[in-house]
């Protein structure tokens, strides 16, 4: 009975401290999120502080909205998230889905990820697939969704979006791939940089294979068609 007694304590100051720290960890983008908001704000993801913190080299320079091709957002948009404006930042549908398919067939959790869904992950939390970084992502991106305007999202996005090894964001990717600003993009090389978005370290826009151009041929269909699905970031089309 002693034992149990001095358990008892350690056990409650075990749980404090555990409850004390997420607490800690929530209050952080809690607290950036309505920061980022600011335009002037460029923030930085998980990825490049390790790449800082590490002496790793890495490249990244910032690219406001208005000066990206236009065709750069349409493409990353229809590749990426095609309900992007009409979402509150989880597409719920797709994600039930997903679920309904990792549950039946015993498929682990992917697909599914917004673009305020991988920004979230991108600035708080890390790579790899695992359902409890998924499930942090849904409140963080909805709360970003809700204090972020859409044109905001896709900027912060576009800049911390890794693209290479060392490359992150529109303005070192297009100039490394492509050797032009972001703003003199074509739709062509706008549609082979977003198709290499999902898997940045084994796809070379600039050198692309025949299944990734062909992946781009689609977008860059999309992308022409787009319209008002694009929207809330350029204006009707």
């Amino acid at each position: 009975m002693a034992r149990r007694r001095a358990g008892g304590p350690l056990m409650r100051r075990l749980v404090f401290a555990l409850l004390f720290v997420l607490v800690g960890l929530a209050a952080i983008p809690a607290a950036l999120v309505p920061i980022y908001a600011i335009p002037a704000v460029h923030p930085v993801s998980t990825l490049m502080l390790a790449e800082h913190f590490s002496f790793q080299p890495y490249d990244r320079e910032w690219t406001p909205i208005e000066a990206i091709a236009p065709v750069m957002v349409a493409s990353v948009m229809m590749s990426e998230d095609g309900q992007f404006c009409f979402h509150g930042g989880v597409d719920w549908a797709a994600l039930g889905t997903v679920v309904d398919q990792a549950v039946n067939e015993g498929e682990a959790g992917r697909g599914a990820s917004t673009i305020p869904m991988q920004t979230a992950k991108n600035l708080f939390l890390w790579n790899g697939r695992s359902f409890l970084r998924k499930a942090l992502e849904l409140p963080l991106a909805t709360y970003a969704d809700f204090v972020w305007t859409k044109r905001r999202t896709m900027e912060i996005y576009l800049n911390i979006a890794e693209w290479g090894d060392g490359i992150y964001g529109i303005g070192a990717a297009s100039r490394f791939y492509f050797n032009k600003p972001p703003s003199q993009l074509t739709a062509r090389q706008a549609a082979l940089l977003a198709v290499t978005l999902p898997s940045p370290l084994t796809r070379d826009p600039a050198r692309p294979s025949a299944g990734l151009r062909r992946l781009a041929s689609v977008v860059e269909a999309r992308a022409r068609a787009s319209g008002d699905y694009t929207g809330c970031v350029l204006g009707a089309r």
